[in-house]
Parts: structure tokens; sequence; C-alpha cells
């Protein structure tokens, strides 16, 4: 299962996005940190996030 916990990205946030199909992962995450806290991050960006986790 891939998960993006937004706590691990340096926000006091309970936010998570897990499943097991990257592309919906990494566009809930994306709307997430866009609309919560205004930080848009690239699809490659959180490819690279999910690549460094493992």
């Amino acid at each position: 299962m891939i998960k993006l916990v937004c706590r691990d990205y340096g926000f006091e946030c309970e936010f998570v996005a897990s499943g097991n199909d990257v592309k919906q992962v990494v566009d809930d995450f994306g709307r997430h940190s866009a609309e919560e806290h205004g930080i848009e991050y690239s699809k490659e960006a959180l490819m690279q996030f999910i690549m460094r986790k493992g």
C-alpha cells in the first residue's frame, strides 16, 4: 500500500492519502496540500516522495 502522510512533510495535520493506486494517492495528496496548505506540489515531486519512502 502507498501512503503519504501530511505530518511527514512538516504540517501539523492528520491527513493521510493511501491506497494501491499511485495516481489516486498522488492526486488526493496534491489536492489536499493545495486546498488546505496552499502548496502545490507537482506530480513528479509527489512521485519522488513515494519513491524515497521505499
